[in-house]
Parts: C-alpha cells; structure tokens; sequence
C-alpha cells in the first residue's frame, strides 16, 4: 500500500477528471443497454397479513430462454418509479443485466410506495407466532412466492443481495429461505445496532453518523410516496464545532429531532443492551441455512464492517456444511459495487480491486448458483492483504496458519514483544476534557468521510490527551490475519471513561534533505485499525457499573479484524485515547443516563493506563508468514 506522491498530485487530478468522465459516458451505456434489453413492470405484491409491497421488475426482452431472478429489497427506494422510467444500472452491476437476469427491486413495507408500517431492524417474530402475522423474512419468502410464479420464463432460481440495509434484509432472505432462494449475498449487512453496526460500536454511540442518518430517515411518512419528503436543509459546515455546540445529548431532541423520529426516541430510552436491542441482533438466527451465501466487506467500512465479519462467522460457525464464502476487499462501505477500487482518500491499493471483484467473484456466483454455468471454482475466503497490495485466498478465516502474537506496552512510549520488567515506571497518563474532546479526523467535514479509515494519525499524536506506543522499526515483515484484541488496565479519576484504541502503521522517517524529501509519505501514520470501548458496560452490555475513582481496571474488547502487512522498516504504533468526536459521542465521565446528562455532570478526569509487569496493558493478534 502506498500513498500518492504531491509530485504527482496535479496528475491524479487530471486523471480523476478524465475517469469521471469516462463513469458519466459508461453510466450512460449502461442505461441505453437496459431500455433496449429490459422491459419494466410495477406490482403491488400481497403479503401474508394483507400489506402490498411496491415491486419493480426488470425482465429481459429475449424471449427465447428462462431467466433466474435476482432481489433486492431496501428502504432507500425501488425507483425510479413508473412505467417508462428505468434505472440507470442494475444491482449489484451491469454485469449481471449483460448476463441476463430477471431483476425485482422492492420497497420494503412502510417505505416509499410500499403498504404498511416501516420498523428499524425489525425483530424476527418467534416460530409460534400467528399464520398470517409478517416480518422481513415472511415478506421475503412470499416476494419469492409471487415472483416465481407470476414472472414468465423464470427459471424457477433466486438469488439475493444488498448492500447496508438492504444487506440486512438480504439476510432475511436466508431464514427460512423460499426453497427457490439457493444464493444470497449480504454484502455489509446489519448484524447489531449496539455492539457494532453503525448505530453502536460496543455500546459508546456514533453520534455523527446516528445523527445524519435519522434526522430524515426516521421520520414518519403521511402515506406511500415516490419521494422522500423529509430533507435536512442545514449546512453543518464543521461538524466538530456543530455537535460541541449542541451540547449534551438532551439537546439534540429538543432542537432538531422535536419527538418526532421514533427510532432516536428509541435509542434514548435504550441506553443498554436490553430486550430492545437484543430482538434486533440478527445472529442468533443464523441457523439451518440452505442457500449459498457470498459474505461481502470492505476493510476501511466504517458502517458495517462488524456486521460483515459476524455474518460470516455465525452462518460458519452454525452451518458448517452450508456453502459460505467471504470477501473482503480494501473498500470503504458499498465501495466494491461502484468506482474501481484503486485507492481510498491518498492511500493507493495497486489496481482496480472493485472490478476485479465483480468480474470474477459477484458475477460468477450468481451465475453458477442460479444458471448452473460451469464457472471458475471460488475459494472459500477471497481476502485483500492491505500493506502488500495482494489478494489471498484461503479455506478459512482467519488463515490456518495463524500463530499468536502479544504486543506490549512499555514506559516512554515503548511498545515491545517482551512483557514489561520491575525497572519500569508502571503507569502513564493523561487528562481527558470533554470540552476539548480528541477529534476523530483533522479534517473540517460536514459529516463523517470514509478517508477517515486511513488518515495520517500525526494530527493526533501531537495532543496531551493521546498516548502514543510505539515499535523501534521492523527487522522483517510482520502480516496480521484476523481480529485484534485490546487488554487494557486503567484508573481514572472519575467513575466512567471511553477507551479509544487505535493500530497504526507508520511509515519510516522521509528520505532526502531540505523541505520537500523526495518522499512526501515518510512517517505517515496510517490508522489501521481503531475502535471504542464505553467503559462501564466492560463486564456486561446489560448491566453498566461505574469506576471506582482511581482503582485498577481492566476493560478488554475485541477490534475488528485486519489483514495488513507491517513491512520491514515501518513500526507499529498504538494510539490511547477517550474521546474520538464527534464520530463517537462525548462520555462525561460520570457515571449517569448519558442520554439524559445535564451539563453539570461533565467533568474533567486524569486517566491512567498501566504497563507493569502485574498490570500489563497488550493487544493481542494474530501472524502468519508471508510467501
């Protein structure tokens, strides 16, 4: 992995034009080849409970062979709606509508032109529950029902996919599965809005991301529509200085959610994990599933990234005879289904990864399951190996030839493959302000950016409230294949904290003299992996409990996985923090209701993380040998 040299900045831009270019005229060819290949139809599909859901289909105009069909349900809209109004390309690509599909794409109920009341990730009804009562995947199974026997010369085969939200509800499309269902793609599903997808991530919330998404989606309609009639008009400008001057959480009803979003109002009475948010976590249900499924992520997602891994995991782990495959690519969220993949913000990925993607694993599965096409056998796990620009292939995740590695931090800064000795000093520390929270980017945005996911973390090691750990610099590559886990001890003076835990891979120092070194990427740090922790759920999402002010603690969580190689020359570093704004929302650190907090209760607290040989704070990974 590389950065693009300023040298070659005004290049890039060139480029960048000429490649915008080139996707605005291919869009175009993409939608003069579906009006002359498909004819549209629009239907209103009954359910079991009587709801009507609005479908649009797509089906090719060559009447001389059976076609498999493909589904995708969302809430973001089926349109472009009417009869003579056409998409301008088909999911998930234009290479599937090349191959001939039949494609239906459905406003899931409550939503745009669909019957019915709309309900956030709503809850599997239990196996007792009433003939005619409906949730996603009963509305998924008779989707199926209708299409497969009203579409003509259908081939009697469904596939179906989606990205984000509709990956959820591709999920539900794999309980219970319509026995014409045989292949499915949750790609960046939802799997748990409290302890990793978007809403949540280990019970601390994504205050900027929460915010933006359901100022206007969770607003309730006056009736079916073909427009989404709820806009948010204000120019955030620098979303730092907006949320910091909202205030405490109270606040954001009272100016700008007015009662009026339900699921905010949800979120607010939620404050834990309670029956709430556990009717909604989908992997429990990940059970007796027949289709094949081909998981999709992207490492740099900074919305599902969880739910992707999870999905994986639970459907491997429950069906070990189900055919499951993985993909993960170096990808920002959606970011394999548009564009090239070639690089995210500055950092360059060697080539068109997203493309690769589609041509020679999408479009293959769905062939193969649903034309029963002889295709290229697909591995197991399809990885991209970020740090040495390579695709891997494996017959798990994470790899077989995994061996553990623990890394330790050590005083002055230090971080070791050997455990602190009884010379050293045994803690280090810093005052956290909630006034002045660390900021997530050194970007002014006007909401959250997905460069983010690879930003230099200089910005950020240069502030009294970060620590910063860090490698003298490697003798030889070092790969890390799989999850990270953070084993933190602390004390604080107050009674709650967020422990924010970042894996970075710095660069070696810029080579050359005077001010412009002929290596503008020495000593960037690129953030590899980082996440947070809510400090008072450490021993159960459920049941929070408050420090006790300057007691020994121990918090341990559970990054998500990476496969990154730390090349030779390079350290790795670890960043401590406990505010990472307004990505994550401020903790007062106090121990209260943070959704009720008043300003009173925040306080500015000294937190202290150990390195002792009895208090060793570590992460913990695992390596494999590179070929």
């Amino acid at each position: 992995m590389s950065q693009i040299p300023k040298s070659s900045l005004l290049r890039e831009l060139t480029l960048l034009g000429i490649s915008l270019l080139l996707f605005t005229s291919l869009q175009a060819q993409d939608a003069t080849y579906i009006r002359q290949h498909y004819r549209k139809q629009e239907a209103l599909i009954a359910m079991r409970d009587g709801v009507r859901l609005f479908t649009s289909i797509y089906i090719p105009v060559d009447s001389s062979t059976s076609y498999p069909i493909i589904l995708v349900r969302t809430p973001y809209g089926a349109g472009p709606y009417g009869q003579d109004a056409f998409r301008e390309n088909m999911l998930p690509s234009i290479l599937e509508a090349k191959e001939g599909f039949v494609f239906a794409y459905q406003d899931v109920r409550g939503t745009y032109m669909s019957e019915g009341e709309f309900v956030d990730v709503r809850p599997l009804l239990p196996p007792n529950r009433s003939p005619r009562e409906a949730d996603e995947s009963s509305d998924t199974y008779d989707t199926v029902e209708w299409l497969t026997r009203s579409i003509p010369r259908n081939n009697g085969k469904v596939g179906i996919t989606g990205i984000s939200y509709p990956g959820y509800y591709a999920t539900m499309g794999l309980l219970s599965a319509h026995p014409a269902t045989v292949a499915v793609s949750p790609q960046a599903p939802i799997a748990d809005w409290f302890i990793g997808d978007d809403v949540h991530h280990n019970g601390a919330l994504f205050l900027s991301e929460v915010f933006n998404f359901f100022v206007t989606f969770g607003r309730q309609r006056p009736g079916p529509s073909t427009v989404n009639q709820f806009y948010f008009t204000q120019n955030m400008g620098d979303e730092f200085s907006f949320f910091l001057e909202i205030g405490p959480l109270q606040n954001i009803n009272r100016f700008y959610m007015n009662d009026s979003i339900r699921f905010w109002n949800d979120i607010v009475k939620h404050g834990t994990y309670d029956e709430f948010w556990q009717a909604r976590n989908v992997l429990p249900h990940l059970t007796n599933i027949k289709p094949a499924t081909l998981v999709v992520g992207g490492w740099f997602d900074k919305e599902d990234l969880y739910g992707t891994l999870t999905t994986y995991r639970e459907i491997e782990r429950s069906n070990p005879e189900s055919p499951n495959m993985l993909v993960m690519g170096p990808w920002a969220h959606g970011g394999w289904a548009s564009g090239d993949g070639e690089r995210l913000g500055t950092i360059y990925f060697g080539g068109k990864t997203a493309v690769w993607f589609r041509e020679n694993i999408q479009l293959p599965f769905f062939v193969s399951h649903l034309k029963g096409k002889v295709s290229p056998r697909l591995s197991k796990v399809t990885v991209f190996e970020t740090g040495a620009n390579a695709w891997k292939f494996f017959t798990s995740w994470p790899p077989a030839d995994v061996k553990p590695l623990r890394l330790f931090l050590r005083q002055g800064g230090g971080l070791s493959f050997q455990p602190p000795n009884l010379n050293e000093m045994p803690f280090a520390h810093f005052t956290s302000d909630p006034g002045n929270p660390t900021p997530f980017t050194s970007a002014i945005n006007s909401r959250v950016r997905p460069e983010y996911m690879v930003e230099d973390q200089r910005f950020a090691a240069q502030r009294p409230d970060v620590l910063v750990h860090q490698t003298q610099p490697l003798t030889s590559d070092i790969t890390f294949a799989g999850p990270l886990t953070a084993s933190l001890y602390v004390a604080t003076s107050g009674s709650d904290a967020d422990w924010v835990v970042k894996i970075i891979d710095v660069s070696p120092p810029p080579k050359g003299d005077g001010p412009h070194p002929s290596i503008p990427t020495g000593g960037y740090q690129m953030l590899v992996r980082g996440d947070v922790f809510r400090g008072k759920f450490r021993n159960s999402y459920s049941v929070p409990e408050a420090f006790v002010p300057y007691q020994i603690t121990k918090v341990q969580f559970t990054l998500q996985d990476v496969f990154h190689r730390f090349k030779a020359g390079h350290r790795i570093m670890v960043q401590i923090q406990s505010s990472w704004f307004p990505l994550v929302d401020r903790n007062p650190q106090t121990f209260v209701d943070i959704y009720h907090a008043s300003p009173d209760d925040f306080q500015v607290a000294e937190h202290r993380v150990y390195h002792s040989v009895q208090y060793s704070t570590h992460i913990d990974g695992l390596v494999r040998e590179d070929e």
